[in-house]
């Protein structure tokens, strides 16, 4: 996988991946992270060419392939917070989301095998290179997911719109938060295999948040409760 962006590649090379290549123009070669760090100069058109991307800010690596993390190892702290996305397909939502996972401290994002955004190096550069310290496991079905984490003693919320006020469930325990994809939000298995369906607040006049924003909210709106 070539990854590109300044803090995707910091981060792979802080991460848990071994950085094989790196290739940098002129101006990126600046940059004090990449002191002592074995690099090509090109130049931008070769970077472009190189990644697929003119978002590249002057730098990209061979990471390798992204190495997924088991799920069910998620659930082993006994105030795990799991983030499991129910086929969210943009990259960008998908890396926004794990960035905020990974600075809330969440164990790990879970997301579908199929007919979701995986890792890919729009995630990674979404993310600012959070995927490279955040595990992201995947797993064939969500729904068989949440009934393993329920087994594990989870306690599953969904975010729906129809739900009960965020702040008023205890998050103490294993918890796991649900979010569903763009437009249709949770599935219906999904949501059935929900201990509890939560909402934000909505005041103004449209409907709902972009699934990375409510994310972000929820996430930090559940570290608040629980530590209060």
């Amino acid at each position: 996988m070539i990854v590109y962006g300044r803090n995707a590649v910091r981060e792979a090379l802080r991460g848990k991946r071994q950085v094989s290549r790196v290739w940098a123009d002129r101006n990126a070669a600046r940059e004090r992270w990449l002191e002592g760090v074995p690099f090509k100069e090109v130049t931008p058109g070769d970077l472009e060419h190189l990644c697929g991307s003119p978002d590249h800010q002057g730098v990209c690596a061979d990471a390798g392939d992204y190495p997924y993390a088991d799920a069910a190892a998620l659930l082993d702290d006994d105030d795990a917070l799991v983030v499991v996305l129910d086929e969210v397909q943009d990259p960008h939502n998908v890396g926004a989301i794990c960035r905020v996972a990974e600075v809330a401290g969440a164990a790990g994002v879970v997301i579908p095998e199929r007919r979701s955004a995986q890792v890919t190096p729009v995630v990674c550069k979404t993310s600012a290179g959070a995927v490279e310290h955040l595990a992201v496991a995947r797993v064939r079905n969500v729904a068989d997911y949440l009934a393993h984490a329920r087994a594990a003693g989870a306690w599953i919320y969904g975010a729906d719109a129809g739900g009960i006020p965020y702040d008023q469930p205890d998050y103490s325990g294993r918890k796991v938060l649900v979010l569903g994809s763009e437009g249709r939000g949770l599935r219906p298995r999904v949501a059935n295999a929900c201990d509890e369906l939560i909402a934000l607040p909505v005041r103004g006049r449209i409907e709902s948040l972009n699934v990375a924003t409510a994310a972000a909210a929820l996430l930090y709106g559940i570290l608040h409760s629980d530590r209060s």
